[in-house]
């Protein structure tokens, strides 16, 4: 590993804490700074990192003992905070999604690409032993040639959990930008990039009432589509059929299946790290579970950020920038083909990521 990387944390909401577990215990990465809307929150944070202090995000910025900026802003922030970033020369890896419009980043990518620094992004639950035990399997030949999938999230909201939950509901939330990530991503790591789309989406109410903390009780307005469906053709040719909302109660669709000429593939949730995957090949009349074959076992959120960092000998970083454009385009252009009724068609590609070899741990995770 060789070096020392030096990271500053700005946004230190929900999410932050769990990024903060798995830095903390990475030995070639120090927290030197953290930074909030709330500076009483920077403070309280800044007190249990023994490296870190609480800065402005101004201040954050400019400081010449950062390195790296983790920008786990909320989403109509993320563009803003990452080209702030690469102004000042600094690597960025952001919360999914990339940002919440498409232009912001395109333009986020090309200042990156002008300044000479690197840009990851979330998901990085595709580097567990759960998704990148079922790319194994596809790569090995185990359903044959991939022909479809279909990935579904159904849930009844977020705001039954979340006490902030606006930006949920908000231009740049929505079930497909907030949950779309990880199932886009894993299908992309799984069948390669998407050349078109075609996609429908509702809403089942206009507002939403918050069931947890201070705020319990209070009325959210839904600005965005709550369930949004679509069609991706890969550039394989396989065709995956996406579902992801926010107006059901449950489901006992698997989150997301392969299928190919000789089988299909159960993969377990891409917004964990692990899970069992399991095949069920043509003739056969039972599933079996497959051992884990790949990806980092024991990997937690930062998994993304240490990889980009450790990232040598011309490998791109497997959750980089490039990768969440696409991403996001994917996800935009079904949105874009639900309000028109039109098939869209992408203009981004993006590499499939290399394999992670299975890993024990992130100490053991190689650039």
């Amino acid at each position: 590993m060789g070096r020392t990387h030096r990271v500053g944390i700005i946004g230190l909401g929900v999410i932050s804490g769990v990024y903060l577990e798995t830095l903390t215990d990475v030995d070639d990465v120090i927290i030197t700074a953290v930074a909030d809307l709330d500076p009483a929150r920077a403070e309280a944070v800044a007190v249990t990192l023994p490296h870190a202090r609480a800065l402005s995000v101004e201040e954050l910025l400019a400081a010449s003992d950062v390195d790296v900026v983790l920008n786990l802003t909320i989403p109509a922030a993320h563009a803003e905070i990452a080209e702030a970033a690469i102004r000042h020369g600094k690597d960025v890896f952001g919360e999914k999604p990339l940002t919440a419009r498409l232009d912001d980043g395109v333009r986020v990518m090309a200042a990156a690409d002008a300044a000479g620094v690197r840009v990851g992004c979330a998901p990085d639950t595709v580097l567990g032993t759960g998704i990148q035990t079922a790319r194994a399997l596809v790569d090995e030949g185990r359903i044959g040639r991939p022909l479809a999938a279909t990935a579904v999230m159904a849930t009844a909201g977020h705001e039954r959990w979340h006490p902030n939950p606006d930006f949920y509901y908000a231009p740049g939330g929505g079930p497909l930008l907030d949950m779309g990530p990880y199932y886009v991503t894993s299908l992309v790591h799984l069948l390669g990039p998407v050349t078109a789309v075609i996609g429908a989406g509702s809403r089942l109410r206009a507002e939403r009432v918050i069931g947890s903390g201070p705020r319990v009780g209070e009325s959210v307005p839904v600005l965005i589509d709550s369930h949004v469906t679509g069609v991706l053709t890969h550039a394989s040719g396989a065709l995956s059929t996406l579902i992801m909302s926010f107006d059901s109660a449950a489901t006992t669709a698997a989150p997301i299946e392969v299928h190919g000429e000789a089988g299909s593939l159960r993969v377990p949730d891409p917004n964990g790290f692990d899970g069992t995957c399991a095949v069920r090949q043509v003739g056969e009349g039972e599933w079996t579970d497959s051992e884990p074959l790949a990806g980092v076992v024991g990997a937690a959120r930062g998994a993304g950020l240490v990889d980009m960092l450790r990232a040598s000998g011309g490998r791109t970083a497997r959750a980089d920038g490039q990768l969440a454009l696409h991403v996001l385009e994917v996800m935009t252009a079904l949105l874009q083909s639900a309000e028109s009724g039109c098939r869209v068609e992408i203009a981004s590609t993006a590499e499939r990521p290399a394999l992670v070899p299975l890993t024990e741990g992130l100490a053991a995770l190689q650039g």
